[in-house]
């Protein structure tokens, strides 16, 4: 009510956008060589096949979690949506080898700002893949999510996803 009343806070828009956070190969979520991201068990969401090895922020937001293994970051917009950024497929055991994060967690970035630079070709002969899982871990507070058709994705250009929160 007092927000009205002064005009402050504006509530957030509930639609947002995700953009590629990487560039290479869309993947859709069932195609991703692990079930855990397959079968949906963390949420909505695609994966990327890198052809490089730099990763951009796919959303305007906030950096939500690092993790000490340098593998994944998470963020989280002002609407609410909760994004996991994961490069590779059981890259957790590479104990950062191969990662370098580029934020730190609270820091405001925007779609196509750096976070992470990570070595593909070690990835590559250390991990079980490259594919790169983009999940929305609170899918369960979405109204809809719309998928683009996708093939070749450019980090920070290509728009893949419209969400709408509830």
């Amino acid at each position: 009510m007092f927000k009205k009343l002064f005009g402050k806070g504006q509530e957030a828009k509930k639609e947002i956008e995700i953009y590629a956070p990487i560039t290479g190969e869309y993947v859709k979520i069932d195609d991703i060589p692990d079930p855990v991201f397959a079968q949906k068990m963390m949420g909505e969401g695609f994966g990327v096949k890198p052809s490089e090895g730099e990763v951009v922020s796919p959303i305007d937001g906030k950096i939500d979690n690092v993790f000490p293994t340098k593998h994944a970051i998470g963020l989280k917009a002002e609407n609410g949506l909760e994004l996991l950024v994961h490069i590779g497929l059981d890259t957790v055991q590479l104990d950062g080898e191969g990662f370098e994060i580029l934020v730190e967690s609270g820091e405001t970035v925007n779609v196509g700002d750096p976070i992470l630079k990570f070595d593909k070709d070690f990835i590559q002969n250390n991990a079980k893949s490259t594919t790169s899982p983009i999940i929305i871990t609170n899918s369960d507070q979405t109204a809809s999510v719309t998928f683009a058709d996708a093939t070749n994705v450019v980090k920070g250009e290509t728009k893949i996803v419209d969400v709408t929160m509830k």
